[in-house]
């Protein structure tokens, strides 16, 4: 399969870099192609301008000022974020991706009164999302784990119905032992080695 990973995190040498590797690792063990999408080291623009959002709705209007993040999402069989989670919830760069290059009619059937969303993303048969979190896991879980239905629930709405969901965070990352960040990276590197597509 050819998995689109949305990456993003400013610090080049960060954590999240080795979270990354480790996701890229694991998924060249199972025999997969990856795509790596940084979102800073390309300089991704995050926020939509006014004529984006005027022509948001706008078939084939939308498309043009993120056709080659489209083009990318189009081709991938799979699509797995990396990311810290800030404040809940993903960064402002990455929440950018997602409002910018997520348009109507080409990932997505606007809804209707009596019809939900119409899934277009169907070529993503598989959608993961690996993150740190300086919250302690009850904390996250009391506030309702926003991130993570974010990305699996909110664009799980839109990708194949069938397609294998996967989540994997480090938590109280802030505290984590260096043991206990190695033994995170090892269990990444594992989990995405044995990834298969339902």
């Amino acid at each position: 399969m050819r998995i689109l990973v949305v990456y993003c995190h400013p610090v080049p040498d960060s954590f999240g870099a080795a979270v990354r590797d480790a996701v890229i690792r694991g998924l060249a063990n199972a025999g997969h192609e990856a795509d790596l999408l940084d979102l800073y080291a390309e300089r991704f623009n995050p926020v939509m301008s006014e004529s984006e959002r005027r022509n948001y709705h706008s078939e084939g209007g939308n498309i043009a000022p993120v056709a080659d993040e489209l083009a990318r999402l189009k081709r991938a069989d799979g699509l797995v974020f990396v990311y810290p989670t800030w404040w809940y919830g993903p960064p402002a760069m990455l929440k950018g991706w997602l409002d910018r290059v997520l348009v109507p009619h080409e990932t997505f059937g606007m809804p209707g009164p009596l019809r939900m969303l119409e899934r277009r993303l169907t070529n993503i048969r598989v959608l993961a999302a690996v993150s740190t979190l300086g919250s302690p896991w009850l904390w996250w879980l009391w506030m309702g784990q926003p991130g993570r239905r974010i990305l699996l629930s909110g664009v799980g709405e839109i990708v194949h119905p069938k397609a294998r969901r996967l989540w994997m965070a480090l938590h109280s990352m802030d505290s984590a032992s260096a043991s206990r960040r190695a033994a995170f990276l090892a269990r990444v590197e594992a989990r995405f080695s044995q990834l298969r597509a339902k």
